[in-house]
């Protein structure tokens, strides 16, 4: 495969650069796993959208710069080479708004992605409940559709962001007589309607990441539903394929975690150079990182001539989510005892982010749909194995 890149790509780069050069903020914000920090990122939403940053490959006309998949990737690399925030509207931007653009109505387009783009609407994630994990097609939660109304009832659970978030999106069944992925709806549902509870869920660090939700007759307008009442299946298919393909995790992420684990090898070589394991692992990562990193490239070009992203996403999720802990782990082993100190403790001298790393890389498995779900799906559709 080779890959070069055109004059008009280079110019975007340069662009981007200088753009980032001049807004990255000085000092790292706080995480958006607090109330305080949560707000920071939203203003820094804002500011990318005023740099018309916020999401490269919407249309202009709803704040974007009609990129394409390659001009995407190339943002994202300038980005995190630059150390800009992460997005706390992640579920928002890169899950939600192309779901929209494929199954929303263009009103429905004109009043959710301007507002998602501006970070005035940050959305959560309502997919799993008690009873259904990674297995979305048990979910229970249920839509009565009265006049043009829905009635809600029920709970969600590992909802994220949306302990602050202002929206949720997710699946409910409006067929209380239907099974399975038969007779769910996919409706959007403002936090703040009467009805909603919003109980924060800790994560390893003791932050609310999460929240569980509970809907005790809560009225949403049948015009907040995406897709026709009882395809919504569809409609959340499409949603994971881009939350386990390309979207949520671009390579850049992985690549620049690859970057800053050969610094740290590299920093602490003395002390570790007596165990090859440990060399050829950072080898490993760095080389797994830029594997990714055309592999993407390769299926941004295809998706691009008109192809489809179907359960391959399934091989892309498990390979960035392994990846991710093994670069960790990798960190943790350079670090030794070090590898305990949290960012904040007098002694971590600049590496207390590789815990935050490791902690967060655990739950890579499990979000976006467990990696033993995804193994099924690989076994089943890509390669014709029984059930």
């Amino acid at each position: 495969m080779q890959l070069a890149f055109t004059e008009q790509q280079q110019a975007f780069r340069s662009e981007i650069r200088a753009w980032l050069k001049a807004n990255v903020p000085a000092e790292p914000l706080r995480t958006f796993d607090t109330e305080e920090g949560f707000q920071q990122h939203r203003e820094w939403e804002a500011t990318l959208n005023q740099g018309r940053w916020g999401m490269v490959t919407w249309p202009e006309a709803l704040g974007g710069r009609g990129c394409d998949l390659i001009e995407w990737l190339i943002f994202e690399e300038e980005y995190y080479r630059a150390g800009a925030p992460l997005r706390v509207n992640q579920n928002g931007i890169f899950l939600l708004g192309p779901t929209l653009m494929e199954y929303g109505t263009e009103e429905q387009k004109a009043r959710f992605l301007p507002a998602m783009a501006e970070g005035r609407d940050i959305w959560a994630q309502g997919w799993s409940e008690p009873g259904a994990g990674s297995d979305m097609a048990a979910i229970r939660s249920t839509a009565q559709r009265d006049g043009d109304k829905y009635i809600i009832n029920g709970q969600k659970t590992w909802s994220t962001r949306a302990v602050w978030a202002d929206w949720l999106f997710g699946m409910f069944r409006t067929d209380p007589e239907s099974e399975r992925h038969r007779g769910l709806t996919f409706i959007l549902v403002p936090l703040k309607t009467p009805g909603i509870t919003v109980r924060p869920i800790p994560q390893l660090d003791g932050l609310p990441g999460f929240a569980e939700i509970f809907f005790d007759n809560v009225e949403v307008d049948v015009s907040n539903r995406l897709g026709d009442e009882g395809a919504g299946w569809a409609v959340a298919m499409a949603t994971a394929g881009f939350e386990r393909g390309l979207m949520l995790r671009s390579p850049a992420r992985f690549q620049e975690t690859a970057r800053r684990l050969v610094e740290l090898y590299r920093a602490n070589e003395a002390s570790v150079s007596h165990d090859p394991q440990i060399r050829e692992a950072v080898m490993r990562a760095y080389l797994d990182a830029e594997s990714y990193c055309l592999s993407t490239y390769q299926t941004a070009c295809r998706l691009s001539q008109g192809g489809k992203i179907g359960a391959e996403s399934s091989t892309n999720k498990i390979f960035w989510s392994e990846l991710d802990q093994n670069m960790h782990a990798t960190a943790m082993s350079i670090l030794g005892a070090r590898a305990e100190l949290l960012p904040h403790a007098p002694a971590a001298s600049g590496v207390g982010h590789w815990l935050d790393g490791w902690l967060f890389s655990q739950s890579g498995p499990i979000y976006a749909g467990t990696n033993e779900i995804q193994r099924n799906i690989i076994a089943e559709r890509m390669l014709g194995m029984p059930r």
